[in-house]
């Protein structure tokens, strides 16, 4: 089982991979349809292989689990303690300057996890590998009736960048000929023309940031009439630079982080079958995206009933 991941480390408040693995033996599908309480498990995915411009996403997943012990089990603002099944389960196994391959190695962990009831997350790693998340959602049969949530500061709807159909830059291009239900692009600033009138062709729904920033109760609306299954993809570019400056292409006038703790609060109460947070470019300590990147996992699960 899961075998193409490894531990280096554990993301704060989860239970281990060995815990895991005692759950799986005890019920063969441990997930919420089983248990009566849902089951998730955080994968580290340290691949950057098609990065353009800021190196480093594959240092995300060691950088977000070490800021993640910055916080506290206990959450103030919402009066809740962390109590979920929380299990991190270390990093898939990548192979550098191969996204095909890693890409099926990814695909076949996250669906493994699906199989089970179990709800993958997911630590970047650069934006590429949502890919592999839709695809196993996919395989699952529930794509169809699933709306993507997606908070970026890029359309990422090109084509074909640099000669590759497959990038960080094309990935909900990819994403959107798997055929999912609804998609929704929140805090974008950054778009070819290309890419506008593609979204506009397919009917994708895109909010730019000036929007949040502008009248965030017309976003909370879009998120809370949202029904049905979700996939929730996260690039941290998606917040301005002052709060998340170490990730791959850093835009300019982005939300904040007071802004995505309301939309967290909504999308907690949705039915979330995946989430990722990508494309954070630093393993230092301290580092502010990563403590961004970490606070958005633990908030999540915090909000879980």
């Amino acid at each position: 089982m899961l075998f193409y991941t490894h531990n280096p480390s554990k993301f704060a408040f989860s239970q281990d991979r060995t815990d895991f693995e005692k759950l799986i033996i005890s019920k063969s599908k441990p997930g919420a349809k089983n248990n009566q309480k849902p089951v998730f498990a955080l994968l580290g995915v340290p691949f950057d292989g098609t990065t353009t411009y800021l190196p480093g996403t594959r240092f995300g997943p060691a950088g977000v689990r070490e800021a993640s012990y910055n916080f506290e089990r206990y959450n103030l603002t919402w009066n809740r303690v962390i109590d979920s099944l929380f299990f991190d389960l270390g990093n898939v196994e990548v192979i550098h300057g191969n996204f095909k391959k890693t890409c099926i190695q990814l695909q076949d962990t996250i669906s493994e996890l699906l199989s089970r009831d179990v709800t993958p997350l997911l630590i970047g790693g650069e934006h590429s590998l949502s890919y592999a998340m839709a695809r196993a959602l996919k395989l699952h049969n529930i794509f169809y009736e699933v709306t993507v949530v997606h908070f970026d500061a890029h359309m990422d709807m090109i084509d074909s960048y640099m000669g590759e159909k497959y990038s960080h830059a094309t990935v909900m291009r990819r994403i959107s000929e798997l055929n999912p239900r609804r998609i929704i692009q929140l805090g974008v600033r950054s778009a070819s023309y290309e890419e506008k009138e593609f979204a506009d062709d397919k009917g994708i729904e895109y909010y730019t940031a000036a929007t949040i920033n502008d009248d965030i109760n017309q976003i909370k609306e879009v998120l809370s009439s949202i029904n049905g299954p979700i996939y929730l993809t996260i690039d941290m570019d998606v917040f301005d630079p002052s709060e998340a400056p170490s990730v791959g292409n850093p835009t300019p006038c982005g939300i904040k982080s007071h802004q995505m703790e309301k939309f967290m609060l909504i999308l907690s109460k949705k039915n979330v079958v995946a989430l990722d947070v990508v494309e954070t470019a630093s393993d230092k300590i301290g580092d502010l995206t990563s403590v961004n990147a970490a606070k958005i996992i633990l908030d999540f699960i915090c909000l879980q009933e």
